[in-house]
């Protein structure tokens, strides 16, 4: 059975965090991500949410305490392209999750763009751990939303083949611009012990 682009990044990050890991949820929207991965990194884990929206982070604070789930969860008031400053102490991550466009059932002008997703993406990539993923679920059918899914095309189909897997998902025969899902692995590479 085909999978949606959702339900296919929540079966990679099943596949790929670990308990104890450190994860990134980049946009954590109404908070399903971050319930996701705090199940999966444990109560040894962290995982690290950012959105500039405050009922964002209010609708997640709902979500994780309700799941019982607060502990290792951190919720940052602020854009994910602040990732390199709050990251600064941690050399390794153990995935991340990016839900690309805007807040489901909030402004639909406050949206991701391009610049600093495709920053966030950068600082990320240096600390994923061997076998982990970054995933980018981007919703395009607004104003601004092709223009950053173009945009990250770009950047992640010029990353070095060397060091990263990238894997473009998505439905072709869907009307009203369905998601697509990017997925970017950090593979194992010859010199490495």
């Amino acid at each position: 059975m085909l999978l949606s682009a959702v339900d296919f990044s929540h079966r990679l990050l099943k596949e790929t965090v670990c308990k104890g890991d450190l994860v990134i949820d980049a946009t954590v929207g109404n908070g399903n991500d971050t319930v996701l991965l705090a199940t999966l990194v444990g109560p040894t884990g962290k995982v690290i949410g950012f959105d500039i929206q405050k009922q964002a982070i209010e609708n997640t604070k709902q979500k994780l305490l309700f799941a019982g789930l607060t502990d290792q969860v951190t919720l940052l008031h602020q854009g994910h392209e602040t990732l390199p400053d709050v990251l600064a102490d941690h050399p390794e991550i153990g995935g991340a999750i990016f839900n690309l466009g805007y807040m489901h059932g909030t402004d639909k002008t406050v949206i991701t763009q391009k610049d600093t997703t495709i920053h966030a993406v950068s600082a990320l990539l240096p600390k994923l751990r061997i076998g982990s993923c970054i995933i980018l679920v981007v919703y395009s059918g607004h104003p601004g939303g092709m223009e950053e899914k173009q945009a990250l095309l770009d950047y992640v189909s010029g990353l070095n083949q060397a060091l990263y897997k990238v894997l473009q998902y998505g439905f072709i025969n869907q009307i009203n611009h369905p998601p697509i899902l990017i997925a970017i692995e950090k593979k194992k590479t010859p010199y490495m012990k």
